[in-house]
């Protein structure tokens, strides 16, 4: 917050004219970025990692909190929090065969991971509506299960890690393309989320600082 308040104090409002009457300007933290837990780029075909078989309405990612995906029976993906429990699909990858299995015990994301990697391979990344159709085969009617798929958190650009946030209301809401942020010094630098092709003005380090 210390941060916040020295930034507040010195932004130049008057150069701040990318957008009139409203005073933003970039800051370090971006992210939120939807990819695989299985990170072997071998495993892929260029293009194969972009499949994506959403249910209607979803990511409903106005709720930061849901950042993990089970697929359901019906073959289609729903994001959700990582804490709940699902049954687990993990993925056997031996060369270019796949074989997905399905684990008849509830856990969470993070716990079907675990249980995945130390028993076949990874949860399953989905690259074609072939590969889809083979996970919703194993799983029983009327269940739910985990998939590989997971929202990167928002990170700062020097790679750092912190545990503070200075979101206003209602942010960030995590439209899909709204992966940078910028800080509103018309209400105390606030934060919001926006597309990263957007002019704003931007804040540097300046020399000696770290």
């Amino acid at each position: 917050m210390e941060v916040m308040k020295i930034l507040t104090n010195t932004a130049d409002l008057d150069n701040m004219f990318y957008s009139k009457n409203s005073y933003r300007a970039w800051i370090g933290l971006s992210g939120d970025s939807w990819r695989w837990s299985l990170s072997n780029t071998s495993f892929y075909k260029p293009g194969e990692t972009e499949f994506r078989l959403w249910a209607p309405g979803q990511p409903n990612d106005g709720y930061s909190y849901k950042v993990c995906t089970w697929m359901g029976y019906d073959g289609l993906w729903y994001d959700d929090r990582c804490d709940i429990s699902c049954y687990p699909v993990c993925a056997d990858v031996r060369g270019s065969d796949v074989t997905f299995v399905f684990i008849n015990n509830r856990v969470t994301w993070t716990e079907a991971q675990s249980y995945c990697r130390d028993h076949y391979t990874d949860l399953p990344s989905v690259r074609n509506m072939a590969e889809n159709q083979k996970v919703q085969a194993v799983i029983p009617a009327g269940c739910y299960a985990w998939i590989g798929l997971f929202r990167d958190p928002m990170k700062w650009s020097d790679g750092s890690t912190s545990s503070f946030s200075f979101w206003k209301n209602g942010q960030p809401d995590n439209n899909e393309n709204e992966t940078c942020v910028a800080a509103d010094f018309s209400q105390s630098g606030t934060w919001e989320d926006w597309p990263c092709d957007v002019e704003r003005a931007f804040i540097c380090y300046g020399p000696g600082e770290c």
